[in-house]
């Protein structure tokens, strides 16, 4: 493995479990084993090291939720797709996802923060457009697209944030029950 790949790899598993503010460029490199330079030539900065991890990282989570969030008709099912989508990037990319959450959850002028938000934004845009074409068979969630969005993607990262702590498994009852209690939520 060439030593780009290495620092990403590294600055990866660091920042998921210190978080990326309390990491520093020395221990990325010492990890890895080469020195500052190095992470300089390819990256530029610590900021330019997450761009690209962010970039590497996100477009497979991105790509699961979009083919996921496919709407035929059928709301319920399209909700189980998205948050089985979830699921399954959380348990692959356990790492990815855990960092995520944190620089998700971070003050918004943090740099971690103002990384991720594009990321977070494409997600949250690709729920809102579901709302937006079940609406059409669901008039009581016009307009309620960006709201609904955003509710679901807070039940998901909470119920994968207690999978991260142990307190519940990633299964098809715990899909059931995330999309069933929030659609009970939308539709009362």
């Amino acid at each position: 493995m060439d030593n780009r790949q290495q620092l990403l790899d590294s600055a990866l598993a660091l920042f998921s479990q210190r978080g990326y503010d309390a990491v520093g460029v020395r221990e990325i490199v010492e990890a890895v084993g080469v020195t500052k330079p190095t992470l300089y030539h390819y990256f530029d900065s610590k900021r330019g090291l997450l761009d690209a991890l962010l970039q590497r990282e996100s477009g497979h989570l991105l790509t699961e939720v979009l083919q996921a969030a496919v709407y035929h008709g059928d709301l319920v099912l399209t909700l189980e797709n998205i948050v089985r989508a979830y699921f399954r990037i959380a348990q692959k990319a356990s790492a990815y996802y855990r960092m995520q959450l944190t620089m998700y959850f971070s003050p918004p002028e943090s740099e971690g923060n103002q990384a991720i938000r594009p990321f977070t934004t494409q997600q949250r845009e690709i729920l809102e457009d579901v709302f937006i074409r079940a609406a059409e068979d669901h008039g009581n969630l016009r307009g309620r697209h960006s709201r609904y969005a955003a509710g679901l993607l807070g039940v998901v990262n909470a119920t994968i944030g207690l999978y991260f702590n142990d307190a519940l498994a990633l299964n098809e009852e715990i899909v059931y029950q995330v999309v069933h209690q929030f659609m009970y939520g939308i539709f009362s």
